[in-house]
């Protein structure tokens, strides 16, 4: 294998992250902040633990169903020795220690074996879903330097995957090409809990993606975050819902894996038709899901005199976009034995950084609360100086009540974007206020304020997500959040989304 598909070389170490602009005193006051408001969490369970070997525990122990698609289900002893397959198969395609592995196909059983596969053998995974036309997958593959493209699908697969894998310069390798192989021996490569374990491609201003690259112990730690937060057990059964190029991807499939649950793997037709996710949420006895927002509304709609279908759900997660309160009004009324969480999360983060439970004392608040901080997290909410007022541009802490913009620090930081050292240093710094497991520090660009003990019910501070801070706007001097007013707009029944812009005129 040559250097094109390792890692090694493509991500900036720490010290050569800008040094975030903030003055040792108030460092202290910031970190002093976050603990006094509850915005730090320790790390919950073993970030060293491979996943394969609770698998292997699992099946060793009493074997049970793992995962089930619309064609089969896989118990966990079947489950590793499809992995331990596959795993065999990529080492001798020449996969191993650092190197990206791109995934692609429909959501199945074999992607999460494949997952497996790949922590094996100490590769990276990165996703190029069958939706994508061949520029997208081209593009992803290239980026990630992934000279090997897994083909997931037991029948027919896409030509934009397999036209984007050539033009990628990628090589095509089927799944089902590991039927018959011995499996690979041997416990998972894991060199060290900071291994790079994934990428994820993210949308980037500029219209290139930007690959988000995620560390083993920040991918375990969110996984163990939702175990915690959500009460999760092996009798629990998580619907694998999104896209495979959708962060929330990684949990839904590997979350139930370290607990003996079960994943169930809902396809695109029945993912994007809320009576057919209804009724396989029923048949197949699923307790968590998670979907966006707009999806949340769609299934309330469409479910009028079918809610028995939805019976056995313990939870709803919303996430990917802002939860309104009215449609949070709408869950709590329609489905009073589904608890309603809100999550909010970076790709570059590992994922979700904050959950908050949604109940009726929110609802009379303009916006939502976001949360307080999943494990392994810590949160600094600081403003910029504003130097036309005579600041000095540098960073400040805001306390309760305050609008600033939310960093994330601890374990759940990722490494930075795969080979671009430039957007990474535009958002990615070394942490001044700990020297943690990273030592990283991530600017979300998203404008937050921390609430009273009380509001929504809480006896600590919550955090309330405001909008973009390139979305705050001056006007006469004053200054504007413009999602603020979108808020009070889609409060009125009569709206169902409202967008609010600023227009200048000449003259004023």
């Amino acid at each position: 294998m040559n250097a094109r598909g390792r890692v090694a070389g493509r991500l900036p170490a720490r010290d050569a992250l800008p040094v975030l602009g903030i003055a040792a005193a108030e460092a202290a006051r910031a970190a002093g902040l976050a603990e006094r408001h509850g915005m730090v969490r320790e790390p919950a369970g073993d970030l060293a633990d491979p996943l394969i070997a609770r698998v292997e525990r699992f099946a060793a122990e009493r074997d049970r169903p793992a995962v089930t698609d619309a064609g089969r289900t896989l118990t966990y002893g079947e489950l590793a020795a499809e992995a331990r397959r596959l795993a065999a198969l990529l080492e001798g395609e020449g996969a191993g220690p650092g190197v990206v592995v791109g995934v692609g196909g429909e959501r199945r059983a074999t992607v999460v074996a494949a997952f497996l596969a790949i922590e094996l053998v100490g590769a990276l995974y990165v996703p190029a879903d069958a939706t994508w036309p061949a520029g997208r997958v081209r593009d992803v593959l290239a980026q990630a330097g992934a000279p090997l493209l897994l083909v997931v699908d037991e029948g027919e697969t896409a030509p934009a995957l397999l036209d984007g894998a050539a033009e990628a310069g990628a090589r095509v390798v089927r799944a089902r090409d590991a039927a018959g192989r011995a499996p690979w021996a041997g416990p998972a490569r894991l060199e060290a809990p900071d291994q790079p374990r994934y990428v994820l491609f993210t949308s980037g201003s500029t219209g290139r993606p930007k690959g988000a690259v995620v560390e083993h112990q920040g991918m375990v730690n969110h996984l163990y975050a939702k175990i915690v937060d959500l009460g999760l057990t092996g009798a629990d059964a998580v619907a694998q819902t999104a896209p495979l190029g959708f962060d929330i991807s990684v949990w839904q499939m590997l979350c139930p894996l370290l607990l003996g649950g079960r994943v169930v793997v809902v396809g695109d037709d029945a993912a994007h038709d809320p009576a057919a996710l209804a009724r396989t949420v029923a048949a197949e006895a699923v307790t968590v899901v998670e979907l966006v927002p707009t999806m949340v509304r769609h299934l309330l709609d469409d479910l009028d005199g079918e809610r028995a279908a939805l019976s056995g759900l313990r939870w709803m997660i919303a996430t990917g976009e802002e939860l309104p309160a009215e449609l949070a009004r709408r869950w709590l009324a329609a489905m009073p034995h589904a608890r309603l969480l809100n999550a909010y999360g970076p790709t570059e983060c590992s994922d979700d950084v904050t959950h908050h439970t949604v109940t009726a004392a929110d609802l009379d608040l303009l916006r939502l609360p976001i949360g307080t901080p999943i494990a392994g997290t810590r949160l600094y909410v600081l403003r910029r100086d504003d130097e036309e007022a005579g600041g000095d541009g540098t960073w400040a802490a805001c306390d309760v009540g305050e609008t600033g913009e939310l960093f994330v620090g601890g374990v759940c930081v990722g490494r930075g974007y795969l080979g671009d050292f430039e957007r990474t240093r535009d958002a990615f710094y070394q942490d001044p206020f700990e020297d943690g497991p990273t030592g990283r520090l991530y600017r979300t660009g998203d404008a937050v304020r921390l609430l009273p003990p009380g509001a929504g019910g809480e006896d600590r501070p919550v955090l309330q997500y405001l909008g973009r801070v390139d979305r705050q706007v001056k006007i006469s001097g004053v200054r504007m959040e413009l999602g603020e007013i979108e808020a009070v707009l889609q409060r009125h029944p009569s709206v169902g989304a409202a967008a609010v812009v600023v227009h200048e005129y000449p003259g004023r």
